[in-house]
């Protein structure tokens, strides 16, 4: 009785750890795409932080009243973010650039992210989109 009821169980344990493996390998696939995304958007944070930065260094001086003020033009704020964005090398592009109150520079940048991996969920791939400030100010 006892060979008859290994005869049965043979195979059963490849099952097993074949589940085991491609529970592991989805493990792997879920991480490695979670961290990409992660980081490209990071990337994309920065690239909007450096682009806001340099959209608010365009400012014009204005002399009123006694007083010297720092003065940023959507334009101003424009042309210097896209001159960052024209030295990056990455893909990301120039959604909008304003100057809101005339002291702080806003950009907004986005990027298509596509996964690491072979992705059937996102074969389209993610658009991913950052928007940083920056005040200007004279002391």
């Amino acid at each position: 009785m006892t060979g008859d009821a290994r005869r049965d169980e043979e195979g059963s344990v490849l099952l097993l750890t074949l589940g085991y493996v491609l529970l592991a390998l989805a493990a792997v696939w879920v991480c490695v795409s979670a961290t990409d995304l992660y980081l490209a958007q990071k990337r994309v944070d920065a690239v909007a932080d450096a682009a806001s930065l340099a959209g608010a260094d365009g400012f014009a001086i204005v002399l009123g009243d006694g007083t010297v003020l720092a003065e940023l033009t959507d334009d101003a704020v424009r042309i210097q973010a896209a001159a960052i964005l024209d030295a990056h090398p990455g893909d990301v592009h120039l959604v909008e650039a304003s100057a809101p109150d005339g002291t702080s520079a806003r950009v907004t940048v986005s990027a298509l992210w596509h996964p690491p991996l072979f992705s059937p969920l996102i074969p389209d791939g993610l658009l991913l989109r950052a928007t940083a400030t920056t005040r200007t100010a004279l002391q």
